[in-house]
């Protein structure tokens, strides 16, 4: 399961919103809001999203309760 608030969370503390996060990651921001209300996102996008907020364990957001 994917822990949306979480990475909302972590996109506020490193001063990121949802348009500057899909521009950074080289995606459109309605991309990056449909993969955030579906949880489904590919390990080359996680990873992207790892680098640009700093996310030492993805394992809180992306799998969460798994």
């Amino acid at each position: 399961m994917f822990a949306k608030n979480e990475l909302k969370a972590e996109m506020a503390r490193k001063g990121y919103d949802q348009k500057e996060l899909a521009k950074a990651i080289g995606m459109s921001s309605k991309t990056l809001y449909l993969k955030m209300k579906t949880g489904k996102f590919g390990t080359d996008e996680v990873e992207k999203i790892m680098r640009v907020l700093d996310i030492k364990s993805p394992m809180s957001i992306f799998f969460a309760g798994w």
